[in-house]
């Protein structure tokens, strides 16, 4: 860089143009989005507080960098401005867009998160081009929307990686800074009128970092539109921080500067903390806010003053600057203006598309992850061959009745059990559709249609071939039709674990608590299905009513017995005294299984199709419903802890 001695003079730190905002805001009103927080506090649980009075704005063809050291709240501003804090935060102050308190409509922003949330099977073209058929209209041919997926691609420096996998656990890939590329490649691929990056240069070296921060400081040069930015910036080189319209600086969740990049060193001046020469001013201002770590005074840095007080005295001196008097102006002016209302964006495709690429993205991520469906393939295939071989040559003797009984439980019980071992996938799988839906690229029915039809071949297959060796090596009952049942129930009860465990990824995200609730779950309804205790001797309270009734090994139980013995008959052992010489299924299912023969089997398997619906459906309902209940939990979580610490911020 030209001039490297003088980069901590304010004069040589050219400002992006537009210092007067006034002129801005008649350009970019119609198009852009204006973002202002005023007096914005947030807490958790005990009160403890994070924010500590902001207040600032970002307008529309700026960019503004959110710095400070590890900790200081750079990130929980982000999800607040951007609507994403937690249940267990409290919020007070305004957060307006537009001069409006309104919420911040799917589709009108994307946030980049500092976990990169990516479908680890795809390739990087594979991935950007998905995300381009899913967000851009369906007025798009499939080849303009192909060229804008590989543009954004090589504008983000990844044309030699295009064709390599993104890569995760136990597959190489990307590096981190790739990935993260990736992330951001997909959020601009619209040009979304607000965009929040949180660290966004995390994991790339100088040059990667000012080339992308460049590529991103020129959205809004493309098409006339004023994109409203946003950065949490960990540590910018001086070539990236000349790129920044205006400084947010936060230390200990206060605001110790915010105001234009031009005065920032100008303020440390004035203060007595200037920037020594042939120092980033970046790096300076970290150093001077940053308490985590004792200064050597011996070097005589900030004058020997501790950190705390540096703080202090800035953070002072900054709410009685006139610059803070122009920022409390500018939002005010900003408020005053006023603008349109926020609209969910249009623009991303219909919902035949939406259910068809995701599908297809979602097929392929299954046929690639060795975890999903194939190492569960080998294992029911090995299980089918020793249970085949220990219950080989069954017959049809009075022992094989209680053979019978152990294989079909066995199947119906623990190959089913298994399914829970595609979980892991499916939450790496489900972190990526909540990046998504947050964004606004798609909702939750187009991801269950496409996540249901997708694994509809490969439970198929999971069902048929272990089924086939479990059936015909034993020898059970002869005939086609028996033999399509079997593996028809088969893939109706490996589908309702899946839709069981989809319901606890959306309640248990973690994969460990949530494999451990789902085999709780399982393992209660195994207890209650009816065979380890039959039917009439359960206690009635709960575990006959209602658990026996909703659990669905009942119905896979009832179904596979009633499709092996009825048609069958076996010698009866206590023949005698005028006694019948052999016992039919029917009557071996009634007196021994106790079974319920008033309906057919095939009502068992409607029952069984009928909740993977509701399960599926339960899913849907879930998710749709989860920011409403965030909402919610949240205002009464605020309302809990104002009654409790009812403290107002003047009292703060």
């Amino acid at each position: 860089m030209q001039g490297g001695p003088e980069i901590c003079m304010a004069e040589n730190l050219n400002p992006m143009p537009g210092s007067n905002t006034g002129s801005r805001s008649n350009i970019f009103m119609k198009d852009g989005v204006f973002l202002t927080w005023d007096d914005l506090w947030v807490t958790v649980a005990g009160g403890r507080p994070i924010l500590q009075g902001l207040a600032g704005y970002a307008h529309p063809g700026e960019l503004l960098a959110v710095m400070g050291p590890s900790g200081c709240g750079k990130s929980t501003l982000l999800d607040t401005l951007a609507g994403r804090q937690g249940p267990k935060t409290r919020q007070e102050g305004d957060i307006l867009f537009n001069g409006r308190k309104q919420a911040l409509a799917y589709g009108t922003s994307a946030y980049v998160t500092q976990d990169d949330a990516l479908i680890t099977t795809l390739t990087v073209r594979e991935a950007v081009y998905y995300s381009a058929q899913l967000q851009l209209p369906d007025t798009m041919t499939k080849s303009e929307k192909k060229e804008r997926a590989e543009m954004t691609i090589r504008e983000m420096g990844l044309q030699d990686a295009m064709d390599t996998r993104i890569g995760g656990w136990g597959a190489k890939g990307l590096s981190g800074g790739q990935k993260r590329r990736v992330s951001i490649c997909i959020e601009i691929l619209t040009h979304p009128m607000l965009l929040f990056l949180d660290e966004p240069t995390s994991g790339l070296d100088s040059a990667a970092s000012y080339y992308v921060m460049s590529r991103i400081a020129s959205l809004n040069q493309k098409d006339n539109i004023g994109i409203t930015i946003i950065a949490s910036m960990h540590q910018p080189s001086a070539e990236v921080f000349q790129l920044f319209t205006n400084l947010y600086l936060l230390s200990s969740g206060k605001t110790v500067y915010f105001g234009p990049v031009s005065a920032a060193n100008e303020f440390f001046a004035l203060n007595g903390f200037p920037c020594p020469s042939f120092q980033n001013p970046s790096d300076h201002f970290l150093k001077t806010i940053n308490k985590d770590f004792g200064k050597d005074i011996e070097l005589g840095f900030a004058n020997g003053i501790p950190t705390e007080e540096v703080i202090d005295i800035l953070v002072k001196s900054y709410k009685s600057s006139d610059i803070y008097q122009m920022v409390q102006k500018e939002i005010a002016q900003i408020c005053k203006q006023g603008g349109g209302a926020l609209q969910q964006s249009k623009r991303r495709s219909g919902l035949f598309t939406q259910c068809h690429v995701l599908t297809r993205r979602s097929f392929i991520n299954m046929s690639r992850d060795l975890g999903y469906y194939w190492l569960r393939l080998g294992i029911y295939i090995s299980l089918a061959i020793v249970l085949g071989s220990v219950f080989s040559h069954i017959g049809l003797d009075n022992g094989s009745i209680q053979a019978r009984g152990s294989l079909l439980m066995f199947v119906a019980t623990f190959l089913t059990f298994m399914a829970i071992g595609g979980f892991p996938s499916f939450v790496e799988e489900m972190k990526v559709f909540e990046r998504e839906r947050l964004n606004g690229h798609y909702g939750v029915t187009p991801f269950v249609i496409g996540n249901t039809l997708s694994s509809l071949p490969f439970l198929a297959m999971v069902a048929l071939i272990p089924g086939a060796i479990t059936y015909f090596l034993p020898g059970l009952h002869h005939g086609y039709q028996h033999f399509l049942f079997f593996v028809i129930i088969l893939f109706a009860c490996m589908m309702l674990v899946e839709s069981l465990m989809m319901i606890v990824a959306s309640v248990v995200p973690n994969f460990l608590m949530g494999i451990i609730v789902g085999a709780g779950i399982q393992g209660l309804m195994i207890l209650v299905g009816g065979f380890f205790r039959l039917p009439s001797d359960l206690p009635k309270p709960v575990f006959k009513f209602p658990l026996y009734y909703i659990a669905f090994h009942k119905y896979a139980y009832q179904g596979l017995f009633k499709n092996e013995f009825v048609g069958l008959t076996f010698p009866n052992v206590q023949a005698g005294n005028g006694s019948s010489p052999t016992i039919t299924g029917e009557g071996i299912l009634k007196r021994t299984w106790r079974f319920e023969m008033a309906y057919s089997k095939w009502v068992d398997l409607a029952i069984l199709f009928a909740m993977i619906v509701l399960y599926r459906v339960l899913f849907l309902i879930i998710n749709k419903t989860t920011e409403k209940e965030k909402a919610v939990i949240g205002k009464f979580m605020s309302a809990t802890w104002k009654d409790k610490a009812p403290v107002s911020r003047g009292e703060r």
